[in-house]
């Protein structure tokens, strides 16, 4: 039962985090609801976080007088599991950020089918899955932190590589080699997180543990795309309407219709979607080519600047790793014990 409550009171948190790119993170934009003369999402944000807060003065509260809190608050205090927790979270952060970016790259840049934009991801499923079966079986007594700082290196390398090699001649191969750092960075973390915060308490507390491990899981997933995917769109904005503005190309009566148009933000479509809408417009063709090469530069910044985010994200998770234990947790010891020395017979 601990999921949903917690959920429930990080609902106002993450739904803040959705709308930020819409309504804005604390000016609100053209056309946004107001709050006090502020957006919503900050509100929202202080409100979330106010209810959370009282939860956990609530819970603390009846483990002092000898109720039945939701959670344990003892477990908070717990160095491996809450080690183990936070790079939950930063995991899943990290991985959904990238989940949603890379296909908006490779379906809406690239203009990629369903089943080919699915092919290109492929590797990175397969190399998770050998990170997290294989690395428990190969190296059964692997250091976890080392193993887990290696994951989170191999996929900032991942993602920086992609960040580099997205450029307008860019093709779908460049995501290859990215998609399986990224895999088996994701399995390293995979292979090991689960045992650490298993073990980091007895088993008459593993059901808790495991609402807390969850609820870790969805919201780094639900924050991580929440936030990578505001940072992009506002990218996209910022960028498109400063192309437009001073491009010399694009009359100053569109300048002015784009702005009043678009000020609550800018699609992410292609450049065949973005055609017909510039045909339906009547946009001389001129125009309408400095408004798709500016549209095409846009889009390739906001994609790096949602993806370096999320490098960033996953290079802070780093300092999160001093808290996870160096000793391999669930493997029984191996080690040949030494035979006890045997009292030499006595004479008869």
């Amino acid at each position: 039962m601990l999921l949903p409550p917690v959920d429930t009171k990080l609902a106002m948190v993450v739904y803040a985090v959705l709308r930020s790119g819409e309504w804005g993170w604390v000016q609100p934009k053209p056309g946004a609801p107001t709050v006090l003369g502020l957006s919503p999402v900050v509100w929202l944000l202080i409100a979330g976080m106010l209810v959370l807060y009282m939860f956990l003065r609530r819970t603390s509260h009846l483990a002092a007088v000898g109720g039945e809190p939701l959670v344990d608050p003892g477990l908070f205090r717990n160095q491996r599991l809450t080690g183990g927790l936070s790079i939950f979270f930063a995991q899943f952060l990290v991985q959904a950020g990238v989940f949603f970016t890379i296909p908006l790259f490779l379906s809406v840049v690239l203009e990629l089918s369903a089943l080919e934009t699915g092919i290109r991801i492929l590797p990175l499923s397969v190399a998770l899955i050998l990170a997290a079966a294989g690395i428990p079986k190969v190296l059964p007594h692997a250091n976890p932190r080392r193993v887990i700082r290696l994951g989170l290196m191999l996929m900032i390398v991942g993602i920086l590589i992609l960040v580099g090699g997205m450029d307008p001649g860019a093709d779908a191969g460049i995501v290859a080699i990215p998609m399986l750092l990224m895999g088996f960075g994701l399995g390293a973390l995979s292979s090991q997180l689960g045992a650490i915060t298993v073990s980091a308490v007895p088993d008459s507390q593993s059901a808790e543990v495991g609402g807390l491990q969850n609820t870790a899981t969805n919201l780094g997933a639900s924050l991580g795309t929440a936030l990578i995917g505001s940072v992009l769109i506002a990218t996209l904005s910022t960028s498109f309407m400063a192309g437009i503005q001073n491009n010399p190309a694009v009359p100053s009566s569109v300048q002015e219709e784009a702005s009043v148009q678009l000020a609550s933000g800018i699609p992410f479509i292609s450049d065949t979607q973005l055609q017909e809408a510039l045909d339906n417009a009547d946009i001389d063709q001129e125009t309408a080519d400095a408004i798709m090469a500016v549209n095409s530069d846009s889009r390739l910044e906001a994609l790096r600047m949602a993806l370096a985010l999320a490098a960033l994200l996953a290079t802070a998770a780093l300092f999160l790793t001093g808290r996870l234990p160096e000793e391999a947790v669930g493997v029984p010891d191996q080690a040949p014990r030494r035979a006890e020395p045997t009292e030499p017979a006595k004479p008869h």
